[in-house]
Parts: C-alpha cells; structure tokens; sequence
C-alpha cells in the first residue's frame, strides 16, 4: 500500500495543488457543471457537492470562476 503521506506527495507531485485544493477544485467542478445541467437550488448544489457553508461555497466558486455561482447559473441558462 501506500502511506497518506506519500499520496499527497504523488498529488502534489502531479497535479502542483494540494490535496485540498485538488478535491475542492473536483467539487467546484461538479457544481459548475450542475449549475448548467440544473434547476436546484444553488445553496442545494452547494450541499450536494461537499460545501456546508454556502458563503464560504460562494467564495472558492468566485475565485475559481471569477463569477458567483448565481451569475454563472444566469448566463449558462441565457
């Protein structure tokens, strides 16, 4: 097997982000990808795909995507 340790060191290795910052970008992913597929509710998308706090959710999504996820939902939707 492999230690945690090592497997972060790989992630980093391969990807240059943290373990963190590799899994939040997935999550981010998804929820961009749901904001166009999806009528949910955002703090909902927000929830489904691991963020409990959706100010904090609004926040990685702006910094990923230079918008919010409601101007995001708007313009997929235009």
């Amino acid at each position: 097997g492999m230690s945690r340790m090592q497997l972060h060191r790989k992630l980093k290795a391969l990807t240059g982000q943290t373990t963190t910052e590799f899994i939040r970008g997935q999550r981010l992913k998804l929820a961009a990808s749901l904001l166009q597929k999806s009528d949910v509710n955002i703090s909902e998308i927000g929830y489904q795909v691991g963020f409990n706090d959706h100010s904090y959710f609004t926040k990685c999504f702006r910094e990923t995507y230079g918008t919010s996820p409601s101007e995001f939902s708007k313009n997929q939707s235009s």
